[in-house]
């Protein structure tokens, strides 16, 4: 089992460490003292709570739409290149960077632009995952 230090959890979900402070006071994330009284965050129920606010985000009712992907990255556009036919396009989703190729006409119709809020859907034959 892994234990996070509390700056390591609010990076890992994408929030303060203030905030991560609060929820272990308030009881919703576990967490045990070192020798040296700092607080460290149990993985297993950072893990829940990651998975609770990720299936919170999308609970207006207009954001899910039924799909079989189910790895999405809302975030924000941060870079478009264009040419003619093909368009790069970059999302930044907390501290994950995703680049999509996509048509240009797409870039056009979605009115993609840096700034712009998105949603990256990814379903993947072949993904890596490292520690």
């Amino acid at each position: 089992m892994s234990d996070y230090r509390m700056g390591e959890a609010a990076r890992l979900l994408g929030v303060s460490t203030d905030t991560i402070r609060r929820w272990a006071d308030e009881g919703r994330l576990s967490t045990t003292r070192t020798e040296g009284n700092h607080r460290l965050v149990d993985g297993a129920d950072l893990a829940r709570v990651a998975v609770e606010r990720a299936e919170s985000a999308f609970d207006d009712g207009d954001s899910v739409r039924p799909l079989s992907a189910r790895n999405r990255f809302e975030g924000l556009v941060t870079k478009v290149v264009a040419d003619k036919v093909m368009a790069q396009v970059e999302l930044q989703s907390g501290l994950n960077r995703i680049v999509a190729l996509i048509s240009a006409e797409a870039v056009n119709d979605l009115g993609l632009a840096p700034g712009v809020r998105a949603v990256a859907t990814v379903k993947a034959t072949n993904v890596i995952i490292e520690t």
